[in-house]
């Protein structure tokens, strides 16, 4: 049975999803994957990610090169390569380049779906920007629908 799941990628492929991701974001496994245990993604933090609570899932943070910067809860943290960050649902953060190139990463979502709250951001495009930066009043609304909530203001 399980053995109808193996997948094998190789360097720099990824899985295919209802909307083309940018190479920024890889998506390895897929929550149908994993039976809605985890999705997992390779990812460029290059832009900085408001600060936000997931309300339904713990995010798991791998730096595989570069540097983050992770605000969790009320404490600013640099995780280099090779931290481990794990991110709980129920508690505020945030993450932010702080190193050139940007840093990358493997991120866990557990349960999955992450790949589908990226999907329907990139599907949005543009309309979740002012300016250029992510605009938590424009995102919730999407982000709404997984149990996310980004702080305005």
């Amino acid at each position: 049975m399980s053995e109808n799941r193996f997948i094998l990628l190789g360097p720099g492929e990824m899985r295919p999803g209802r909307v083309p991701m940018p190479p920024a974001f890889a998506v390895k496994a897929m929550t149908a994957d994993t039976d809605g245990r985890f999705s997992l993604l390779e990812v460029v933090v290059a832009r900085d990610i408001p600060r936000h609570t997931h309300h339904a899932a713990d995010e798991g943070i791998y730096v595989l090169e570069g540097e983050l910067g992770i605000d969790f809860d009320d404490r600013d943290y640099t995780a280099g390569k090779g931290t481990f960050a794990l991110l709980p649902r129920g508690i505020p953060h945030a993450l932010r380049c702080v190193s050139t190139p940007p840093p990358r990463v493997l991120q866990i979502s557990s349960p999955g779906g992450w790949e589908h709250y990226l999907e329907d951001l990139f599907e949005a495009g543009p309309a979740v920007l002012t300016d250029g930066v992510l605009d938590p009043v424009k995102i919730n609304p999407i982000a709404a629908s997984y149990d996310i909530r980004y702080e305005e203001g």
